[in-house]
């Protein structure tokens, strides 16, 4: 049977002490997540003007949000109540691939995102019959099936070899640390990881030449140029925040160095499964006017419900 692996939260009695503390933060951010990703989504679904490409693509961010979170917070508020802070193999796997999935699958969906903004501002009268129902399902599947079949062959490669070590200096389950626990030759793995990182960051790559393409189209048209600053902001916010996450997170799993204090590493190691999940409908939601007055009225409609039900009962 394979050993459990032992996450660093266990290692200082301080950071134990203030666990119940931890769990409440903890358990707040895992509720906002949740709700403000739900309610984005649902006033997607709900609001026929919303029925609109770019708009399923940023509820489709959403659920993805919603499907890393779910790789860490329930995990993490299970430890911190239970004093508990072992994983088992294979949940390990679990964890790995649903957080490391959905941060790639980010990475697809605002390159397609970067697509539909193109064709939006650079060629408008194409927009329609270009993005086709069928287009946005293909596009859809496209940054979903990509993310999942590179994580679960990196799983497959790392767990498939001999176990010498017991313990994880992370809050969270990652690769390359399951890589170093292992006794045998980690070559094969380390190609793999390189050609993934430059796959992915070529989709980086993508979305700076459309995003150059969008800023000499905005400088013919202001018409562009204010579709550009409603829409295209957000999604260069998103873009950033994701990519130098990412590429510290990759850095320091292979290179980090111990001198590094551990407030720091727990601190970038949150800032993933934290950031992105919040950040990103935050920003959409407040910056595009459909999507923040849909989700308004969304609100609004609820809480009428909720007032009616209870003048009703009394």
């Amino acid at each position: 049977s394979q050993p459990d692996l032992i996450n660093s939260v266990e290692i200082t009695n301080k950071s134990k002490s203030y666990r119940h503390a931890y769990f409440i933060c903890f358990l707040a951010l895992y509720v906002l997540i949740l709700s403000i990703n739900i309610r984005l989504v649902m006033a997607i679904i709900m609001e026929k003007s919303l029925h609109e490409p770019m708009y399923i693509f940023l509820g489709n961010l959403c659920i993805n949000g919603i499907y890393g979170a779910t790789g860490f917070y329930p995990k993490m508020l299970s430890d911190l109540i239970l004093d508990s802070y072992v994983i088992s193999f294979y949940m390990c796997a679990l964890q790995i691939f649903v957080i490391y999935s959905s941060l790639l699958c980010e990475f697809t969906i605002l390159t397609v995102m970067s697509y539909d903004r193109y064709v939006a501002i650079c060629k408008p009268l194409d927009y329609h019959s270009t993005l086709t129902k069928n287009a946005c399902v293909k596009l859809i599947l496209f940054s979903w099936i990509v993310p999942t079949f590179s994580m679960l062959t990196a799983i497959l490669l790392s767990n498939l070899r001999p176990f010498c070590a017991y313990h994880i200096d992370k809050l969270y389950c990652d690769n390359w640390s399951v890589v170093k626990l292992s006794c045998a030759s980690s070559f094969v793995n380390n190609v793999y990881g390189y050609i993934g990182a430059v796959i992915f960051f070529s989709f980086v790559v993508i979305i700076i030449l459309s995003y150059i393409k969008l800023i000499t189209a905005c400088k013919i048209s202001l018409e562009n140029r204010r579709k550009f600053w409603k829409t295209c902001l957000p999604h260069i916010f998103s873009l950033i925040n994701l990519t130098f996450a990412m590429l510290f997170d990759i850095m320091y799993s292979r290179y980090g160095s111990n001198d590094i204090s551990e407030s720091l590493r727990n601190f970038l190691a949150l800032e993933l499964v934290i950031v992105p999940p919040v950040f990103n409908p935050l920003i959409y939601g407040l910056n595009i006017k459909a999507v923040h007055k849909s989700v308004f009225t969304l609100f609004c409609i609820k809480s009428k419900c909720f007032t009616c039900t209870k003048k009703t009962k009394t």
